[in-house]
């Protein structure tokens, strides 16, 4: 893969990520996020910080999959948290992560996962310190083993 394809797809799982916290945390409407995103977010800049151009099909694809698969990747999370800790208990963000990244280790059979995993703790890391972002790792490496042989 080109380094740019690399870097458009790392830029559009970051957004996926902040998409589908804006869509848990007040109810965007999918069809309306979708263009938010592909008109004001994507390869823009915000407020200095400018985004990197997204691959935006696979944007679309990781947000319209964790929400449409949403019921199917919530178990598969939960079934690989450590006992006593449920979904509800995670932070908004890291909850997000860990969706996209069991999104395309269940559906994306195309990427190979332990590309998937390394990106989502790079996205992790955005976010969080190394704690949380060793955490994704491990969450993701479980899910891996389960949904991938």
């Amino acid at each position: 893969m080109s380094n740019q394809r690399s870097t458009a797809r790392s830029a559009a799982r970051l957004a996926a990520v902040q998409a589908l916290y804006q869509r848990d945390m007040e109810g965007t409407p999918l069809p309306r996020l979708l263009d938010e995103f592909h008109q004001h977010r994507l390869g823009r800049e915000i407020e200095g910080d400018t985004y990197a151009d997204a691959e935006v099909p696979f944007f679309d694809d990781i947000v319209r999959g964790v929400d449409a698969r949403r019921e199917e990747i919530d178990e598969a999370l939960a079934a690989k948290l450590a006992e006593g800790w449920s979904l509800k208990r995670l932070d908004k963000t890291l909850l997000q992560v860990l969706r996209c990244g069991t999104y395309e280790l269940i559906a994306r059979v195309d990427i190979p996962k332990g590309a998937v995993i390394s990106e989502y703790v790079d996205v992790a890391k955005a976010f969080f310190d190394d704690r949380e972002a060793k955490f994704a790792n491990g969450v993701l490496d479980a899910v891996a083993k389960a949904v991938r042989s």
